[in-house]
């Protein structure tokens, strides 16, 4: 495993549509491993590969006691909904409040290409939509309803 650096706002990484993983190889086996590694380094709560340089649908989330690999996720799911504050790795030193829903259920794929379903409540759902919009070359700036002081 190795740490990748994370691309910040204004490069182009972060403004373009993945592409979708195809092969279940040792090659995606490892960008996976390094983006838990590097997410954990950070202490952030999700990363998705275009913030490292890939433009592959592929995502890690913390959940605290495991970290939740999502590949090729599609949202098939949300309830609800709630404004709460956000930042990102990605955007350092800036915070925001965005609506996003109170709950999402995605399916993905596992590092073998086996497919699942996962749903996450309040600060997962909110990760999950946030690392998704990265997938699709959105940063969540452009959904912030208001921008908010951070603690640097």
């Amino acid at each position: 495993m190795a740490y990748r650096k994370i691309r910040e706002i204004g490069d182009p990484c972060l403004t373009k549509k993945c592409r979708s993983v195809t092969e279940f190889d040792q090659r995606l086996h490892s960008l996976l491993d390094d983006m838990k590694e590097t997410l954990t380094l950070f202490n952030g709560v999700g990363l998705a590969a275009p913030q490292v340089g890939i433009l592959k649908r592929a995502v890690v989330i913390n959940l605290g006691d495991k970290m939740l690999e999502l590949v090729n996720p599609v949202i098939v799911k949300t309830e609800g909904s709630y404004v709460d504050v956000e930042g990102c790795l990605s955007v350092p030193g800036k915070a925001g409040e965005v609506e996003r829903p109170m709950k999402t259920t995605v399916i993905a794929y596992d590092r073998d290409g086996r497919r699942f379903e996962y749903t996450g409540e309040e600060l997962y759902s909110r990760c999950l939509c946030h690392e998704l919009d990265h997938l699709d070359g959105i940063l969540y700036v452009e959904k912030v309803k208001r921008f908010v002081e951070t603690e640097d």
